[in-house]
């Protein structure tokens, strides 16, 4: 549906709404000056002898103190709102050389919708395509216009100096769509220049970013009282004038995106509802990518530098094993979006280490941060990422005092890291006379083999102080259960050295799991273990910060060679990962990650498999290439109740021997 004069009837309600938030700017502009206006006339009265008289001058005064201190906070506002850098999406800007097929295919298309072309194109790590307005200077010096760029529809010439907003593409859709889907897609969000190019839209959009922007200034934290207190006053104003604007401002982007969907649907209409298809399973297939495979690397300090390429793994694999997906890997043969760029593997590395900023947070180079190929993964992310996380268990054990046993029928000098060490930990007794499903009994008959207290001969021989936080479980007494507000609480131990008839091990205490939510669901023995493995955790990642952030690293080769990075000037980076993943993990997740991790260990070192890439579910242990199944269940078996029965049997059956040393890093 059209208005007169061929203009959508959702820029003429655009254009609307547009002038209603102007209005509330006016209005606000008169308020601030009302107080001038009347200082004047009072002025004015008494200088002409019509308001003569003592309460005349008092009230001239007052007003006119009055009327500059409004002025002046006023000014002070509007200089905030004018001046506060608006947020920004960070992106990886494309250069026109680096992309000319791109940039052709988005002019055409904009020749055939009638609306201005984007003033530049960049790349974000996300699953989504949108017009970013950057002319604030802050911003950067905007592209220069095209001469060829035709007039705003409605009759008003786009302004010379104005340059038109960057269109903003989802790096995941370049590689995974093919170039005829990738335009129909982009053929809306195009559209939308035309619109976002009239005077009185772009202004109300300037108007309601810098209104936004100063209310992110207000909201920095600020020591001084006379500050803050400034900022507290320049927040409330420019929050009032955002609520009398958020409903005028939402029916105007509204409008804009109506009527550049109904411009659009003269172009590749019929293949735009197909494409979108895409676009859900490009989503689906970028979140588990990042989630179940980019999270572990980044975690071990590596990136991976092919994300996109890993998002066509990942959705050919999910095609292949998802009938909803048949038919999808077909389009594989026809010409891939990302051959529209001249070097798509340095645009896609760029990318993926912008991702892993947004996402996770590491630094942009650093000695322990570095890329990975996937073909290395397997064995520069999975095997030591295992390795890593049973010689972090091995320590924590230690750090509890649970010996190093080896079996009667070992050989002499194999008292290495065993698998049977942790079960032998986390075997919750079922012959104890107050033994029970999910709770260790206290002592006695029931104690479980290869355990003593951390303060006798098989204690570690260093101390800590009892009042650091950052005391590892066991290696400190005390007189109370466990403490969850404590950084690494500490399971009850003895105060003094075990007699003969006390063989109490560390975590024999019965647990309160209602105390600790992060660590409930496990037994005893196993909330103190996860409770030492987080704060374990916690300690190497504070170290590793403070380390990266005293180090200066050389730059990668991407960088000294000039290829394509992230747009810095665009977005602050002191506050990474701006999107983080997923929350902080549990105490238990941690403790079933690490004891995987061990089972992994003895799988390689003792029955011969191998690490793996599971392009939709992560790092996966091979044996004879294929996938093994049905290891989650049984160590959850073991964490919730402490049963090792359905673990050994899944070993059994595979010919994995826990009693074996196993090679840690």
């Amino acid at each position: 549906m059209t208005g007169t004069g061929g203009e959508e009837m959702g820029a003429q309600a655009a254009r609307s709404r547009a002038l209603a938030v102007l209005r509330v700017r006016s209005r606000a502009l008169a308020v601030a000056l009302l107080p001038a206006a009347v200082a004047v006339v009072l002025l004015v009265g008494g200088a002409t002898g019509r308001l003569p008289g003592t309460g005349w001058d008092a009230a001239r005064w007052a007003v006119s103190v009055l009327a500059v201190l409004v002025l002046l906070a006023a000014a002070a506002v509007a200089l905030v709102v004018a001046r506060a850098r608006p947020a920004a999406t960070p992106t990886v800007t494309i250069a026109e050389e680096s992309a000319p097929d791109l940039y052709r295919m988005v002019r055409d298309l904009a020749d055939r919708l009638d609306v201005p072309a984007p003033s530049a194109i960049a790349l974000t790590p996300d699953c989504d395509s949108w017009l970013e307005d950057r002319t604030h200077p802050a911003h950067g010096p905007p592209p220069a216009p095209r001469r060829t760029d035709p007039a705003v529809p409605g009759g008003h010439a786009r302004p010379r100096g104005a340059a038109a907003p960057v269109l903003v593409i989802g790096s995941p859709f370049l590689w995974w769509m093919r170039v005829g889907e990738l335009r129909a897609v982009l053929a809306p969000v195009v559209a939308g220049t035309g619109p976002s190019a009239h005077p009185d839209i772009a202004a109300a959009r300037r108007f309601i970013r810098g209104l936004d922007a100063a209310v992110a200034v207000a909201s920095a934290g600020r020591r001084n009282p006379l500050s803050r207190a400034a900022c507290a006053g320049l927040a409330r104003v420019c929050r009032l004038l955002l609520r009398g604007c958020r409903v005028h401002a939402a029916q105007m982007e509204r409008g804009v995106a109506s009527a550049a969907a109904e411009r659009a649907q003269a172009v590749d209409y019929g293949l735009r509802i197909a494409a979108q298809e895409q676009v859900g399973l490009a989503y689906a297939g970028w979140d588990r990518l990042l989630t179940r495979v980019a999270l572990p690397a980044w975690r071990m300090g590596r990136w991976p530098s092919r994300l996109d390429v890993g998002v066509v793994a990942a959705l050919t694999e999910l095609s292949r094993r998802d009938r909803l997906a048949e038919g999808f890997a077909s389009r594989l043969g026809e010409r891939p979006a990302c051959d529209l760029l001249e070097e798509p593997g340095a645009m896609d590395e760029a990318v993926s280490l912008l991702t892993a900023r947004l996402f996770h947070g590491g630094p942009e180079t650093g000695p322990d941060w570095s890329p990975v190929d996937w073909d290395e993964y397997p064995e520069e992310v999975v095997d030591r990422t295992w390795r890593t996380d049973a010689a972090r268990l091995h320590r924590v054990l230690d750090t509890l005092g649970v010996r190093r046993t080896a079996e009667e029928d070992t050989a002499p000098g194999t008292e290495g890291p065993t698998l049977a060490r942790v079960l032998d930990h986390l075997t919750v007794p079922t012959d104890g006379p107050g033994a029970a499903p999910g709770m260790a009994s206290a002592g006695g008959p029931g104690t479980l083999p290869g355990a003593t207290p951390a303060v006798g001969p098989g204690a570690p021989p260093h101390t800590a102080p009892t009042d650091d936080p950052g005391t590892l479980p066991g290696t400190a007494s005390t007189d109370g259960p466990i403490d969850p507000s404590r950084t690494a609480p500490a399971p009850q131990t003895p105060p003094h050295p075990p007699t003969d008839g006390d063989t109490s091990a560390p975590g024999d205490t019965p647990a309160h799991p209602e105390d600790d939510d992060d660590l409930g669901g496990t037994t005893t023995r196993g909330a103190a273990l996860a409770a030492g493995l987080s704060a374990q955790l916690a300690r190497e990642e504070a170290a590793a910060q403070r380390a990266g952030a005293g180090t200066a690293a050389p730059a990668t080769p991407a960088a000294t060679a000039g290829a394509a990075g992230p747009d810095a000037a665009l977005w602050d980076d002191g506050a990474l990962p701006l999107l983080p993943l997923q929350p902080p993990r549990s105490g238990r997740e941690i403790l079933t990650a690490h004891i995987t991790a061990m089972v992994c260990c003895a799988a390689m070192d003792t029955a011969g498999a191998t690490p793996g890439l599971d392009w939709l579910d992560g790092p996966s242990l091979l044996f004879d290439g294929a996938r093994a199944a049905d290891l989650a269940p049984s160590v959850l078996s073991l964490v919730e109740t402490g049963d090792p029965g359905p673990l050994r049997h899944w070993m059994t059956e595979l010919g994995i021997r826990p009693e074996k040393p196993v090679r840690l890093v």
